[in-house]
């Protein structure tokens, strides 16, 4: 897959949550071929991964194992990565789980849970990583959410109030840190058909019925998020935030 070049990344202190599966390995592989400098955390081991990258890329990313919805040692990890390679001046938050759930089912520590994961950690790295952006002059932050708060997808109305919180907080901090030269915005991917999506939602009939709502015939791989993340990271980007790219290949249309 071709990827444009994007110079201002040579060197940057990249921080992405959940950067060792699915999606955020594809950022990780992308940030590093452009000879960014990469911390990621994830919850599962990602030795074999970073053994991976260092084989291709000739450097190692540094990985921490974490769980996000730990508050305090999510921001331990941002300071770590930011003793390692400098100020993270692009923050990219990935992880999320869209674990399908029954709304009667629901209760409050599920609902705490599913928050925690995917919109409250989001709000805490930015805070952590805001301060050092500012002093290092400016950054990008990518807060991913998702087109199924668009759609209204049933099966998991915690993961879509979380993708629409993500979108509100992400416009507001916008608006908040803009002065200080540090761009917010939110990248909304379509079904990518990452290993985790296969394995446990992915239908013939399911992914039939997707691909005819598409414009584009083909379904998404996880390579087809690298280069809009990279244009939102990047100083290319620098005139954009408060704003929500789409890449779903056609499903939704904004605007």
């Amino acid at each position: 897959m071709t990827i444009a070049t994007f110079h201002d990344l040579s060197g940057a202190s990249v921080y992405i949550t959940g950067g060792g599966s699915g999606i955020g390995a594809s950022l990780t592989d992308g940030f590093l071929a452009q000879g960014a400098k990469v911390a990621f955390v994830g919850r599962s081991d990602a030795s074999d991964f970073v053994d991976e990258m260092e084989e291709k890329h000739g450097r190692r990313p540094h990985f921490m194992q974490c769980d996000i919805t730990d508050t305090a040692h999510l921001k331990e990890t941002i300071a770590e990565a930011s003793r390692l390679n400098g100020p993270v001046t692009r923050l990219v938050n990935n992880a999320a789980n869209d674990k399908r759930h029954d709304p009667m089912s629901v209760d409050e520590d599920f609902w705490d849970w599913m928050m925690a994961i995917n919109l409250k950690a989001y709000f805490f790295a930015c805070q952590a990583a805001i301060p050092g952006m500012i002093e290092a002059g400016g950054g990008s932050i990518v807060n991913f959410s998702s087109i199924s708060y668009m759609m209204g997808n049933a099966g998991y109305p915690l993961y879509t109030a979380a993708n629409s919180g993500i979108n509100g907080m992400t416009r507001s901090l916008a608006r908040e840190y803009g002065p200080s030269r540090v761009r917010v915005n939110a990248l909304a991917p379509g079904w990518v058909l990452t290993q985790k999506q296969k394995d446990m939602w992915v239908t013939e009939e399911g992914l039939a019925a997707h691909l005819e709502r598409q414009c584009l015939k083909e379904p998404l791989d996880p390579d087809d998020i690298i280069g809009g993340t990279l244009f939102l990271a990047s100083d290319i980007s620098k005139a954009m935030t408060g704003q929500a790219l789409v890449i779903d290949g056609g499903v939704v249309v904004t605007g």
